[in-house]
């Protein structure tokens, strides 16, 4: 056996999950995962702070790459979970270093990119990343109640963050009942007047930042129809023979519902719609239009750009021209960014990353990262796996090559455990979110949905401590 491989076998891991927000659907506590102490003590233990897919990815590669989802990862032997731990508060990451040999930091990114136009602090501007909260049950987001009560709303950023919006703004409610969806937001969607979505982007319709599955997704949204400006896709057709074939087939997608004719089943639906949405190029915010009583939104004010360029060096310059467009709503989703979790931690604010290479923390021993506070929030799910494998190869090279010192003897979950309980930090085991998961799964069920969510965190504890 290679000594790879004999590092691979022994690995014990900690997963360490901060309490701030709801990741993904396997858990809503960040925090910390160890592997368990059914290994040799003498083994290298690794401890991943965040509890989102960058998290559970890295721990999947060095427990086992055939496990093949975060809850096998969560329950394997060598694996434990302790959720509601604030990481930089309850415990530093200096602490988790005298604890672990190796640490690895996936918490993602947990900031806003804000527009820095005036106007933005109004009434009625929110961040993508706070309405996205809203309606998946974040319990910081639970008091949002956006108003929705405007026939207009305005989507800064054409990523799939972006259309995931504008489709729960559209989406007829007899699809978002049989969705886990918070009662709440449901409510308040059920109420919506909202009848048209614009995304506005600052660069054109071949550097839109969306998939295709999820253009796709809302091409086919029951009940709605595109409304696109012809003149912005001038020139675009005759590109498309250069075009790597995933900007092929996203751009040949967004022609046809563009500016194709359609056929006779999708004219009907377009007919019938009484909903609207399509994508506005070459538009950059200048300013958020107050009402007349200068509390909320009342429309945005847009400069209008063109392109220069070629390729990928294409960038967006403004000619001059400003467009006003009367709205109630505007949600911006022009990026998150990750944020400092600890002064021992080195971090890039300009970059809104841990400065790394390969994963490997620089200037730091024993640190990595991995997701989005490595590379920047970009990519789909596939690239943070992908992002995470490789963190954890590094890490694994590292002790192969004797870089990673595992030779002393560290307490791993044993030692954190014992500091979080002389703290009286009492955190949430995988088991205990099952419990917590198993509930809502059942509240869900009453209601003909998948889940119904809890939104406060005391709640969430009292059932996962039942």
């Amino acid at each position: 056996m290679s000594t790879h491989k004999a590092a691979l076998c022994k690995v014990q891991i900690l997963k360490l999950f901060l309490t701030s927000a709801r990741c993904v659907r396997i858990t809503r506590f960040y925090g910390v995962c160890g592997l368990s102490t059914s290994t040799p003590a003498s083994s290298p233990k690794v401890c991943i702070v965040g509890g989102g897919p960058a998290g559970f990815y890295t721990a999947q590669h060095l427990v086992k790459n055939v496990i093949n989802t975060f809850t096998q990862t969560a329950q394997h032997a060598r694996c434990s979970f302790h959720g509601n731990v604030r990481v930089g508060k309850d415990v530093t990451v200096e602490e988790l270093q005298e604890a672990y040999h190796a640490v690895v930091l996936s918490y993602g990114a947990e900031g806003n990119r804000t527009m820095g136009v005036p106007g933005e602090d109004l009434a009625g501007v929110y961040s993508a990343k706070d309405f996205v909260g809203w309606y998946n049950g974040l319990p910081r987001n639970r008091e949002l109640r956006p108003d929705l009560s405007c026939e207009t709303a305005v989507i800064l950023g054409q990523g799939n963050v972006a259309l995931d919006v504008a489709r729960m703004l559209l989406s007829p409610v007899d699809i978002l009942k049989k969705t886990d969806i918070t009662q709440h937001a449901l409510d308040a969607l059920a109420e919506s007047s909202v009848r048209r979505v614009l995304i506005v982007g600052r660069r054109g319709p071949l550097q839109v930042a969306c998939t295709i599955k999820e253009l796709r997704e809302m091409v086919n949204l029951p009940g709605t129809r595109p409304e696109m400006e012809a003149s912005e896709f001038e020139g675009v057709a005759e590109t498309l023979k250069s075009l790597a074939r995933p900007r092929k087939r996203l751009t040949e997608l967004l022609l046809k519902a563009a500016i194709e004719t359609p056929g006779e089943e999708e004219l009907e639906k377009r007919n019938k719609a009484e909903r609207a949405w399509g994508f506005r190029f070459l538009r950059r915010p200048l300013e958020v239009l107050p009402s007349t009583d200068l509390i909320r939104a009342a429309g945005i004010r847009l400069a209008v750009n063109r392109l220069e360029g070629d390729g990928e060096g294409v960038r967006a310059v403004a000619t001059g021209e400003v467009e006003d467009v009367e709205c109630g709503l505007v949600i911006s989703s022009i990026g998150y960014k990750s944020l400092p979790i600890d002064p021992a931690v080195p971090f890039d604010a300009r970059k809104a990353i841990i400065p790394n290479t390969m994963g490997r923390v620089q200037q730091t021993a024993g640190l990595y990262c991995s997701g989005w506070v490595k590379r920047g929030p970009t990519g789909v799910i596939a690239t943070t796996m992908n992002d995470s494998f490789d963190t954890a190869r590094t890490l694994l090279q590292d002790i192969g090559k004797g870089t990673l010192d595992v030779s002393t003897v560290k307490p791993g979950s044993q030692g954190v455990s014992a500091l979080l309980e002389k703290r009286g930090v009492k955190p949430v085991s995988f088991s205990d979110w099952e419990k917590i998961d198993s509930e809502e799964t059942r509240r869900g069920e009453t209601r003909g949905k998948p889940r119904e969510k809890m939104l406060d965190v005391g709640e969430m504890l009292q059932v996962a401590r039942a």
